[in-house]
């Protein structure tokens, strides 16, 4: 996105010669990145949280309250994949472009939805299964 966005730039104000992909091909390429990028960041437990209620409760309640998010997660996701992955046959079936002055197929990307939807859901299973069997000492905390 940087090199894209940088040519843009140097060629807009430099040569004063814009382009008509510069801007689109941007958006193009952030969409997905910004998507699979989500089952990552679950992995590594860098999504912002809300945890102000979490903080006080004991670690079994904790743990309990993480199983019932990652439950919402699932449900979510399976939700989300039930309306992504029909938009992204039709997109596929129609061969849907941008319709700009560039006009790029946009079907490719319109599938990144349901992928990083796939991804997203089992990396929270794998999530659930983690905290499900994690071992706890008689203090509480995780081994």
């Amino acid at each position: 996105i940087v090199p894209v966005m940088l040519y843009e730039v140097i060629s807009r104000y430099l040569f004063n010669a814009p382009t008509t992909w510069g801007m689109e091909l941007a958006l193009l390429l952030f969409g997905p990145y910004f998507l699979l990028g989500g089952p990552y960041l679950l992995h590594l437990k860098v999504h912002v949280n809300l945890d102000v209620l979490r903080q006080r409760l004991p670690p079994a309640q904790g743990r309990w309250l993480d199983l019932f998010n990652l439950i919402l997660l699932m449900l979510f996701f399976a939700i989300l994949l039930y309306y992504a992955w029909p938009l992204a046959i039709q997109a596929l079936e129609f061969r849907e472009t941008s319709f700009s002055a560039w006009n790029p197929p946009i079907w490719p990307f319109k599938f990144a939805i349901p992928i990083a939807v796939v991804l997203m859901g089992a990396q929270s299973l794998a999530e659930f299964l983690r905290v499900l069997f994690r071992d706890t000492d008689p203090a509480g905390s995780s081994l």
